[in-house]
């Protein structure tokens, strides 16, 4: 039973430390990504700083600075609680071990003593002899058998326990080194912060002394990207339109030849069915393959990669505070690194390649769904094209001096929120 402890005991710890293990490894690559996205921001709040004039590229760029930093901080302090945790856990380890040790130290003193005071032959030999009978003489040889094998099994675990219990205290010797350092990284981050945070203060007073061209810069963006919106809804209408008609016209064929054959049998005509979709969904999965690449797409959702390999979203899906006034954004908007390829997140077909005040806008189609792929500064793709999950189909373009895609993802003529589709 005592070795059957044990053995839960050790078992326990691994799979507890596993556990742990894995928890710390998926913060650290977090942090990691979160690091590497701060970099980018900085570097592109580089860029449009250069210029004299306020840009809503050095606005977007601090904000999302200071975003990535809290996400950051946030991380470290889950990292802090996993090692909390993990010294609690280490410590309760240790103690159990210590006490573990003591009870086996203190057992094996008892065989000790009891082997000496049957060291010799003689006194084995009248311990046997003593037996009432036959059987309990053959026992008494037994148990003097296993004895001798039991002591050295226990001393066995008594080095065994030692050795468990000296690497137990390295561990926590780590741990309390671990969270000194994480400590001292959220110390460094939230000074960061307190710069980025100065930083948006001069910025924003920096902006009431161009308010009238910054305002006149958001208006002229609005509108822009009103004029890019209908030309998107107007590209994925005509694919709708084109899809149902495609289903009507393949609805009727049907008819015609059952209804040629019926007559060829000299049967009754067939009862003629609907032939018009009844929605948009309808429309755009009445083939096999679509309905089989829409429901791939649907069943990737949460797992979509990026449209950018670098990168980190600016600007958010739905409706947004924009010069005291209330906006709708339909997709997301990444600011990327310079020349970053864009790729497409899912299989499909190009629906359509449009270009808008001096970018490009792709819209590809996935059975029901459609991405589209915002201010490309080039692209490499032509309607019609069949394109695979990341195959990349232009470069992004820039806004303000910053490298920056626009993405949005649509079932059917409805706006969805990319963040809900892509991978974090």
């Amino acid at each position: 039973m005592k070795l059957h402890k044990v053995l839960l005991l050790i078992i326990a710890v691994c799979f507890c430390a596993s556990a742990f293990a894995q928890s710390s490894k998926e913060l650290k690559r977090k942090k990691e990504a979160l690091q590497r996205e701060i970099e980018l921001a900085q570097k592109n709040l580089n860029k449009a700083a250069k210029g004299k004039k306020l840009t809503l590229g050095q606005i977007n760029a601090i904000k999302a600075q200071i975003r990535l930093r809290q996400d950051k901080i946030s991380t470290i302090n889950s990292e802090i609680k996993n090692i909390d945790h993990q010294i609690h856990e280490n410590t309760n380890k240790v103690q159990n071990l210590k006490g573990r040790l003591a009870d086996l130290k203190k057992e094996y003193a008892g065989m000790i003593r009891f082997a000496q005071r049957n060291r010799n032959s003689y006194d084995k030999m009248m311990f046997i002899f003593a037996a009432s009978d036959f059987n309990q003489a053959y026992k008494r040889i037994k148990y003097l058998q296993q004895f001798g094998q039991y002591r050295k099994k226990q001393a066995a675990y008594i080095q065994g326990t030692q050795k468990q219990l000296s690497n137990q205290i390295v561990v926590l010797d780590k741990n309390l080194k671990s969270k000194s350092s994480l400590l001292k990284e959220e110390e460094t981050e939230k000074s960061k912060l307190d710069k980025n945070r100065s930083q948006q203060t001069v910025v924003l007073n920096k902006l009431s002394k161009q308010e009238k061209q910054y305002q006149a810069d958001i208006k002229r963006k609005r509108q822009q990207q009103a004029t890019i919106d209908r030309q998107i809804q107007a590209a994925i209408a005509r694919e709708i339109a084109a899809a149902r008609k495609k289903a009507e016209e393949e609805a009727r064929e049907r008819e015609r030849i059952a209804a040629a054959k019926a007559k060829a049998e000299n049967k009754p005509a067939p009862t003629t069915t609907a032939s018009k979709p009844k929605t948009t969904s309808e429309a755009l999965r009445a083939t096999p393959e679509a309905a089989k690449l829409s429901d791939a797409f649907e069943a990737n959702r949460g797992s979509l990669p990026s449209p950018v390999a670098t990168g980190y979203i600016t600007g958010r899906f739905g409706a947004y505070k924009v010069d005291q006034a209330t906006a709708v954004r339909n997709g997301v908007v990444f600011q990327t690194s310079d020349g970053a390829a864009v790729r497409a997140v899912f299989n499909g077909t190009v629906s359509s390649v449009f270009q808008q005040f001096g970018r490009y806008y792709v819209v590809i189609i996935h059975g029901e769904y459609f991405t589209v792929y915002e201010g490309l500064q080039s692209v490499s793709v032509g309607k019609g094209q069949k394109v695979t999950t990341k195959q990349t189909i232009g470069t992004a373009g820039t806004s303000d001096g910053v490298p920056e895609l626009g993405f949005q993802i649509h079932r059917g003529a409805v706006a969805q929120n990319p963040e809900s589709w892509l991978a974090r």
